[in-house]
């Protein structure tokens, strides 16, 4: 099938797609809160959409802020065993209270993860993570070692993901998965790094491609060509039918033909439909990946899950997207007009992943 082209059964099974995806947005059942619980990091990537460094200028938020989120907004309305709680930065790593924050909110009987560059993952504060009930976990390697440390920016942050995968496949009471961002450099090493991981143990890969945002807004060598985008999703798709390891492209954009083909289900973005996110500085938004302008609150002034119920109109109705390039698009009714991380600060999309295939 062609990449673009939509058979009339892949029409149908969109069209239902689309129609329970309504039903959630009427519903919009919480079931994953982001906590972003630092802006500092020990590498500074150049691809960071949020552009964090050592020294953000923003202070942590403190636990005891996030906390009472929870027990004041969030567990009256929710069985705190159906919601994930997942810190992310930042880098999680750097907070020395990590561990102190994931007892707090498992004896709240929340499940938690973290998204992490393994940079500080030894062994003894991993093992740490786990008895204060770590559930979930991403951990990012970005090819081989000179792709990935010239991302990263630091010789020796390979060895140091790599080493965190090594333990964290070996944990069988873990959910995990390996995230990639994929560059061009690592286009024609796809198939050796995915045979590398296979034989470190790895079951559950995540792709992404870079989207042009904070740091990697100004670096275009990152960025994929169309060509190479394509053949990204080519990779994917045969991995997949190989069934080797569980490989998926990221919940990015709508596919076109590639729909339920490089991923478990049909493209649909989440964010402030089931995902909710308290920013560090307190603001209240869908995921952490999407830009300021979308936020809908801020816990020191407005009450969080008023804000859920009653403010997130932005990611629930989306034909303010309807314009530019979407606005007489076939496509919209399955798309919505794509990720919300990939609109700008006056709404426009920076681009297509459709239009690019």
């Amino acid at each position: 099938m062609g990449s673009r082209h939509l058979g009339f059964r892949k029409r149908m099974a969109l069209g239902i797609f689309a129609d329970l995806h309504a039903a959630k947005v009427l519903e919009h059942r919480l079931d994953t809160l982001f906590w972003e619980c630092t802006l500092r990091c020990n590498l500074a990537c150049r691809h960071c959409g949020s552009d964090c460094r050592v020294d953000p200028g923003v202070p942590d938020m403190p636990l005891a802020d996030f906390l009472k989120v929870l027990d004041e907004e969030v567990t009256p309305h929710v069985d705190p065993s159906e919601v994930l709680i997942i810190f992310s930065g930042g880098e999680v790593l750097v907070r020395e209270d990590l561990e102190e924050a994931g007892r707090e909110v498992t004896r709240r009987g929340y499940p938690w993860g973290m998204v992490t560059n393994g940079m500080a993952l030894t062994e003894k504060r991993f093992r740490g993570l786990l008895d204060a009930g770590l559930r979930s976990i991403s951990v990012s390697l970005d090819g081989f070692e000179p792709e990935h440390n010239h991302i990263r920016g630091n010789p020796l942050s390979y060895e140091r993901a790599l080493r965190a995968i090594r333990m964290i496949v070996r944990e069988p009471t873990l959910s995990y998965d390996v995230v990639t961002c994929v560059t061009g450099p690592l286009i024609p090493q796809l198939e050796p790094f995915r045979e590398m991981l296979i034989a470190e143990g790895v079951e559950h890969w995540r792709l992404f491609s870079i989207f042009p945002m904070g740091r990697a807004k100004e670096d275009l060598t990152l960025r994929l060509s169309d060509a190479q985008f394509r053949e990204l999703l080519e990779f994917i798709r045969r991995t997949r039918r190989e069934g080797q390891i569980d490989a998926s492209y990221a919940c990015e954009g709508f596919l076109g033909g590639y729909e339920a083909e490089v991923r478990d289900h049909f493209y649909e973005c989440a964010a402030g439909v089931s995902v909710a996110s308290v920013r560090v500085d307190g603001s209240i938004s869908g995921c952490t990946s999407i830009r300021a302008n979308f936020n809908q609150g801020n816990i020191y002034r407005d009450r969080f899950w008023e804000v859920w119920e009653q403010r997130f109109e932005p990611f629930r109705n989306r034909e303010w997207a309807r314009r530019g390039e979407c606005a007489d698009c076939r496509m919209f009714r399955y798309c919505l007009g794509g990720g919300m991380h990939l609109h700008d600060d006056d709404g426009s999309l920076l681009y297509c992943h459709y239009k690019r295939l």
